[in-house]
């Protein structure tokens, strides 16, 4: 039973909480009423508490049919709920006893939940609010109760309420905080951790790839030079061969030279523009039929960079090229200019742009477009995070995507 419970509440969101608890606090507000009426013969106004339990009854169904519409932010419905918590509590007391009703102590509830769930200056409103009525409440007390010793003993429990409250404010909303800050703290490990194991299988995948091309890739250097002694076979054929085995093999020896320097750490400051133009010389190396727009505005700027950069830079850009074959406008823009303190490096591509939907998952392997599943983003992003740097993506207004990457500049 206690389990079901539990589980029922725990579903809830703090506004449908906070409206469940007031409803069930209506109905034991009319049972206590009638009780104490009814079986102990005190009498207290019955009007105005029925009143004041029908406006609260009121107010708890238009909360909840403005929280089905989602009408209203959640923070400020939170603090509204709780504050009209405080003044219907804080009329219900006037009228039953003032300071010296035994459930004066009741409105350390909001301030305890507002404490918890909400910010700190949130959390204060609520607590000077019913320090407030509970001040008032004790000025307004009749002076006949206010004989001898009593004035002494409501004032102290009006300082001892004054204490409360603040602890709660501050203390427990201190420490309600720093729990979820842990909290979001662990939660954000717990994803680099599963981010870098996925990185780490791809790591291990492309490397037993690589080591099992090199084999067959020389067989075919072996063939390619024996297809050369032939004379029978075309000496335009031989040369894409031997062109496209020798870009192979290149590839090859580039990846083990990265690998080396990632292994060992190696990294090296480099002026931008000597990095400008080897992305310059790839570009039109790798897509001679594509339309490059380069512009450089690094002056003289350099950055620290390790053997895992340029590949980086070169999944983005291979990217944006894919991206644009069925464009009109095949034209790729890269653009490398300083601001902040940061070397940034646009890539605009007029393709059809990124899946909004997905732009917030780059480490889940989002489907970020049809020509594939972003598996090079994410590798791309992860080398520039070990360097300090950062990757974004975006969709421009004229059409296509938009990625920026921005790597802190050396200071000399």
């Amino acid at each position: 039973m206690i389990k079901s419970l539990i589980n029922f509440f725990s579903k809830m969101s703090t506004v449908e909480l906070i409206m469940t608890l007031r409803g069930l606090s209506i109905i034991l507000q009319v049972f206590l009423l009638l009780f104490v009426n009814l079986v102990l013969n005190y009498q207290l106004p019955w009007l105005p508490m029925f009143i004041i339990i029908a406006l609260e009854l009121a107010f708890n169904v238009a909360s909840f049919s403005i929280t089905r519409n989602g009408a209203s932010s959640k923070k400020n419905h939170v603090l509204i709920q709780l504050l009209a918590d405080v003044f219907f509590l804080g009329c219900l007391l006037y009228f039953s006893g003032g300071a010296t009703n035994a459930f004066v102590s009741l409105l350390l509830v909001p301030i305890a939940i507002a404490a918890i769930t909400l910010s700190f200056w949130r959390g204060l409103i609520i607590a000077s609010c019913a320090i407030v009525i509970y001040s008032v409440l004790l000025w307004t007390m009749p002076m006949h109760v206010m004989h001898g010793n009593m004035a002494g003993h409501f004032i102290g429990m009006w300082i001892n309420f004054l204490f409360s409250a603040l602890v709660l404010s501050l203390i427990v909303g201190y420490l309600a905080r720093a729990i979820t800050r842990r909290e979001t703290t662990i939660a954000k490990f717990r994803e680099q951790q599963l981010k870098k194991e996925r990185i780490i299988a791809l790591g291990v995948a492309s490397a037993q790839v690589t080591h099992n091309l090199a084999t067959p890739l020389a067989t075919l250097q072996l063939l390619s030079e024996e297809l050369a002694e032939q004379p029978q076979v075309p000496n335009d054929l031989l040369n894409d061969i031997e062109q496209q085995v020798n870009r192979c093999a290149e590839s090859l020896r580039a990846f083990r030279v990265t690998t080396e320097q990632i292994k060992a750490n190696e990294k090296q400051s480099i002026r931008c523009a000597s990095i400008h133009q080897q992305i310059k010389y790839h570009c039109q190396l790798t897509y001679p039929e594509v339309s490059f727009k380069f512009i450089d505005k690094t002056l003289d700027a350099r950055i620290v960079i390790d053997g895992s950069f340029i590949p980086a830079v070169v999944n983005v850009i291979d990217n944006a090229v894919h991206a644009s074959q069925e464009s009109q406008n095949k034209t790729i823009e890269i653009e490398a200019y300083l601001q902040d303190q940061q070397w940034c490096l646009s890539i605009k591509d007029f393709g059809k742009g990124f899946v909004i939907e997905q732009l917030h998952e780059l480490g889940d392997f989002p489907q970020l477009s049809e020509y594939g599943f972003g598996v090079s983003i994410m590798l791309s992003n992860a080398s520039l995070e070990r360097l300090q740097g950062k990757l974004w993506l975006d969709n421009h207004q004229t059409g296509g995507a938009v990625v920026i990457i921005t790597m802190p500049t050396k200071v000399d």
